[in-house]
């Protein structure tokens, strides 16, 4: 580094002080504009297909509606996952793209496959298959209530889905809107078979006749001489009393009207769908992001506009906030924030002791806030967001965004009490350290290039860390090399020791010196028990690292629970409800809890069959409980056991979702065969054994083959004896149990469903079918029972799911308190390999346990990457092939430090914590840095033996090294003691920095000048094997002699 290219900065201080200035606002400025986010964008490209055909089975619904469109989504390029579920009436087919996928162009091409599909698709399908930009596994991150004292719920969820859903789901980064409980309104008209007999009529014959009494057709305009007319009719029956009238036949020339065989009612066009919120019915509002949208900005236009969208309601309809994701989003970036200052402080009480001097302190503490501020600026033109990661970069570049400034203040300070002027201590100062400095912002950038290069979501989300981190080390050394000199050259004076506070810590640092000093001597003299000690830590680092259990990413509480319960198979809705409300009671009682959101019904699109209910649970604020979400969870479950014949699995809602799979609980393992039987034979036994691992909690498989199913057998001959077709028989069944859209009817704001049914009281018995009569070609009412024999002994499934076109069972879990992802996996494939799962079943972990699987591969290779990347960049800065291994040894016992911290405190080593161990090989890597390129300047320029050398290095290189270390480890320490919102995403990355740190610097201090002189030997006796002829060593070379074991 040219010593004339930055001296310039002191020469000219005005310019100095003003471009520092142009950094700080410019990153001020940047600062206040940065989006907030509570990580990094990480989610991969989602689209959810949906599609409808009320009444069918889930069997034929897999086989007529998903797997078509399966055939056609399987063509589309870039899809890296689909997976679909099939319940009643519905599919739901989920794909999930590659992470630089466009989510646009995805949605181009699955609209393409749709279309294409089209052709192989049910006629009576009532609408084509649709899709959102969403993926189903997220959380909401705004949920919101319409409740009223006055309105009926059919009200309430019309005036939710015309007036407030649709302007919602325009909002900027809105993915979907869903409804809870959905009421939409319909008219339902119910028919009695035995009336409908005793008139000689058939549910064909109502059904054609209803079909053409409503509709908006085109009528024209009639034109006369001197005015034009549009023509309307009363085409349109919107009431239930107009449908009531409607004339279906005559008989006797009396006409037959609805009400003579049933009756016309208002109703919900699914009356199998119910939401309670806090104890009562209502209907919600969930509201989630698109993929990619910024949550905390989306929710800003949401509850912008939800004040004028309220206004256009009845004032008896209340619309309340159940959740918002962001409230717990700006909770932990407040903390982190005020973590980030606290840093500050006491990075700039540090150097005050250390400096003693407050004139001197300032020169370093400066660099805190342009380094911060001028990296702020740098991240806002990235395009990069103020989030978690982004700040806990920050907060730890705090520790050692001042090193460099230190390095230079402190040569420079020296130089000063030496008797030198300040103006020619800046420039002799500038040009001594010129080199460590750069050497020492190179080599830690270095070792974050592995994480720049890093693939998958992990690499999207730890890309933003490692150049935020980057950045700050840029503008810090930048800084140092400009305005610390400069501001040393005008503001250093030579210190007046005076007993008091300074004196008071200068003594004590000077007895410290000396400590170490004659540890040092005693360190050099038994130089190969000091070395044993350095293999030691390398032994122990790779133990730890085998042994300490490995884990994702930390367990966040993010204040919200979801869940699922699950009654048997063979349940009804109203009992289902019952179950729920059970539930509902002991969760609601539970003194951390705000709020209460549960809906039964099945839905494909929520991943749920009628014996499901699903929960969204909403934790009071942070600082108004005393437990964490997980624990909330625990203090619940032995409390559900009181509500027999149904169970309940929670977890807490995470920021970080891998994968597009909504299951019942935070983990997934699933298997797939083309052998649907092989499936049914192993699921349960795997479950089973699952079940029993003490590393599992809440195990539960999304296989449903057991739902009871009435089976009607068709006579076939008789049928034809009677002129009737299968088709007919099936047609006669749709009309009374299917939910049978017949007609629609329109206003301004929306389309409604004329439905035909059996009275409702008429569907909860069997024996219903022996009322149900068909009419013969030749006009003879025919009974149902005279073709068909029907039983309830069978068993159906209640869904069908499938994974990249195969039939699949997911089988979820949680983990047990204390136990790592990593035990649990490994107990998980110890118990598969037990049972011997013939190779036609293939399993795989799915979401996060497989992304976590495939991290756990690349973990050592990506800190083997750092240390060769760190290799290769000091070889190049030392022009050695030695040299690079003395500052590399002072890694190991960094490692010890770290992993044994966080196996004493029962942390597992997950990724932050694997950011930390990176962080401290670029770190304890700066203590290796000041020794050795103090010693080889002082053998070549000064001609001292390489003892001589090395050791006043190590004395001359203490300050500074105490002074950077301790920087550091303050830096760490407000992450090691948070507790506020978002701690536990940090804690893990403080305790193993103030790990590291802490055994690091112990044995650095005295292990890097032993191996220093040992690899110096090997060096030398290298260059004398292999120089030129006539060339020799220089007469440092004799170094090794001076003092031997």
């Amino acid at each position: 580094m040219s010593r004339n290219l930055f001296a310039v900065f002191i020469r000219y201080p005005v310019a100095t002080c003003l471009m520092t200035a142009g950094i700080l606002f410019a990153g001020v400025t940047a600062y206040f504009h940065l989006p907030v986010a509570p990580l990094p964008q990480v989610e991969f490209p989602t689209i959810q297909v949906s599609a409808v055909l009320p009444g069918a089975d889930p069997v034929s619904v897999a086989s007529t509606l998903a797997q078509p469109l399966e055939t056609q989504f399987s063509k589309i390029p870039y899809v890296t996952q689909m997976t679909s579920q099939s319940t009643l009436s519905s599919t739901s087919i989920v794909l999930q793209f590659s992470l630089d996928r466009s989510i646009d162009a995805a949605a181009n091409d699955v609209q393409s496959a749709i279309d294409a599909a089209a052709a192989q698709l049910p006629a009576n399908l009532p609408s084509p298959p649709t899709f959102q930009k969403v993926n189903p596994a997220d959380s909401p991150i705004m949920l919101l209530s319409a409740i009223s004292a006055t309105l009926p719920l059919t009200t309430i969820d019309d005036y939710v889905e015309t007036r407030l859903t649709k302007s919602l789901s325009q909002i900027d980064g809105v993915g979907s809107v869903s409804i809870g409980g959905q009421q939409k309104p319909s008219i339902r008209i119910q028919l009695d078979p035995v009336k409908l007999a005793s008139r000689g009529l058939s549910s064909e014959e109502v059904r054609h006749a209803l079909s053409g009494l409503s509709g908006v057709n085109p009528k024209g305009v009639f034109n006369g001489t001197t005015r034009s007319y549009t023509i309307y009719t009363n085409g349109q029956l919107t009431d239930p009393a107009q449908w009531n009238d409607a004339i279906v036949a005559y008989r006797a020339g009396t006409p037959v009207r609805i009400r003579d065989v049933g009756r016309a009612v208002l109703g919900p066009e699914d009356n199998t769908l119910a939401a309670w919120i806090d104890g009562k019915r209502a209907v919600s509002v969930g509201i989630y992001k698109k993929p990619g949208a910024n949550t905390v900005a989306t929710v800003d236009k949401i509850k912008a506009a939800l004040p004028e969208l309220e206004a256009s309601l009845p004032p008896s309809l209340k619309i309340d906030v159940l959740a918002d994701r962001t409230q717990t989003i700006r909770a932990s970036l407040l903390d982190i924030e005020l973590t980030l200052l606290l840093n500050v402080v006491l990075v700039v009480v540090v150097i005050y002791a250390f400096l003693g001097s407050a004139r001197t302190t300032i020169i370093p503490a400066i660099t805190v806030p342009v380094s911060l501020f001028g990296a702020c600026a740098l991240i806002w033109a990235c395009g990069y967001s103020l989030d978690n990661i982004s700040l806990m970069a920050m907060t730890i570049a705090v520790g050692f965004v001042v090193d460099d400034a230190i390095v230079m203040v402190e040569n420079i300070a020296r130089h000063v009490e030496q008797g030198e002027p300040p103006l020619q201590a800046a420039f002799k100062g500038l040009s001594e350290t010129s080199f460590t400095i750069a050497s020492i912002s190179i080599s830690l950038v270095a070792v974050l290039l592995p994480l720049l290069l890093m693939s998958g979501i992990i690499g999207r989300m730890f890309r933003e860390f490692a150049v935020t981190l980057s950045m700050t080390i840029f503008v810090s050394a930048f800084v140092a090399l400009t305005l610390t000199p400069m501001m040393a050259a005008y503001l250093l004076r030579p210190q007046r020791h005076e007993p008091g506070r300074a004196g008071l810590l200068e003594r004590s640092f000077a007895r410290m010196s000396a400590a170490y000093e004659r540890c040092l001597d005693l360190a050099l003299r038994h130089r190969f028990i000091t070395l044993c000690a350095f293999f030691a830590s390398v032994a122990a680092s790779v133990f730890l690292y085998v042994g300490i259990p490995k884990g994702f990413f930390p367990q966040q509480d993010t204040g919200v629970i979801t869940g699922i319960s699950e009654a048997a198979q063979t349940i009804s809705v109203e009992d289902m409800a019952r179950h729920s409300m059970a539930l509902a009671a002991i969760i609601r009682a539970d003194p951390a809890v705000e709020h209460c959101q549960m809906a039964v019904g099945g839905s494909a699109y929520a991943g749920t069959t009628v014996n499901n209910g699903r929960w969204y649970i909403t934790l009071k604020p942070r600082d108004q409980r005393d437990v964490t979400a997980d624990e909330v969870i625990r203090r619940l479950r032995p409390q559900f056991a009181k509500v027999p014949g149904v169970r309940m699995y929670l977890q807490a809602a995470q920021d970080v979702i891998i994968g597009a799979r909504l299951a019942r609980t935070q983990y997934q393992l699933t298997l797939q065969s083309a052998d649907v039987g092989a499936l049914t034979t192993w699921a349960p036994r795997l479950l089973e054994r699952l079940s029993a691992l003490p590393q599992l909690r809440d195990v539960a498989s999304d296989q449903q083959v057991n739902g009871s199913a009435l089976s009607v057998s068709i006579d076939r001959d008789q049928a034809a004896r009677y002129g009737l077709t299968p088709e007919a028989i099936d047609g006669t069944l749709y009309d009374a149990f299917g939910s049978r859209q017949i007609a629609q009817y329109f206003t301004q704001l929306s389309t409604y469903k004329v439905i035909m049914e059996t009275l409702p009281s008429l569907q909860r018995d069997p024996g219903t079918l022996d009322r149900i009569y068909m009419k013969s070609p030749s006009g003879a009412l025919v009974p149902l029972s005279s073709v068909a024999r029907w039983t309830t002994d069978s068993v159906q499934p209640l869904s069908v799911n499938h994974q990249s076109h195969f039939p699949s069972v997911t089988i979820s879990f949680n983990l047990a308190p204390g136990v790592s992802l990593g035990e649990a996996t490994a107990a998980i494939e110890a118990a598969q390999a037990g049972l011997r799962i013939p190779p036609a079943v293939a399993s795989s972990f799915q979401g996060t346990a497989q992304a976590f699987q495939s991290t756990l591969a690349t973990m050592p290779m990506l800190i083997l990457s750092a240390l060769i990347v760190a290799y290769l960049v000091l070889g190049a800065l030392y022009g050695s092939f030695i040299h690079p291994w003395t500052i590399l040894s002072t890694l190991p016992s960094a490692g010890v430090g770290a992993i044994a911290t966080l196996w004493l405190f029962k942390y597992d080593f997950n990724l932050i914590a694997l950011i930390g161990v990176i962080l401290l090989i670029g770190i304890v890597k700066k203590n290796g840095i000041m020794m050795v390129d103090f010693a080889i300047a002082a053998t070549r320029e000064q001609n001292m033996t390489s003892f001589e050398a090395i050791r006043n290095a190590c004395l001359l290189r203490f300050r500074p090294i105490m002074m950077t270390t301790m920087t550091a480890l303050f830096g760490a320490l407000p992450l090691l003691f948070a507790s506020g919102m978002g701690s536990e995403l940090r804690r893990p990355l403080g305790y193993a920095m103030v790990g590291g740190l802490l055994v690091s610097q112990i044995l650095t201090l005295f292990t890097t000048p032993v191996i220093y002189l040992y690899l110096d030997t090997l060096s030398n006796r290298l260059k004398a094997r292999f120089r030129p002829p006539g060339q020799y060593l220089p007469s440092n070379a004799r170094a090794e002699g001076a003092t031997q074991d």
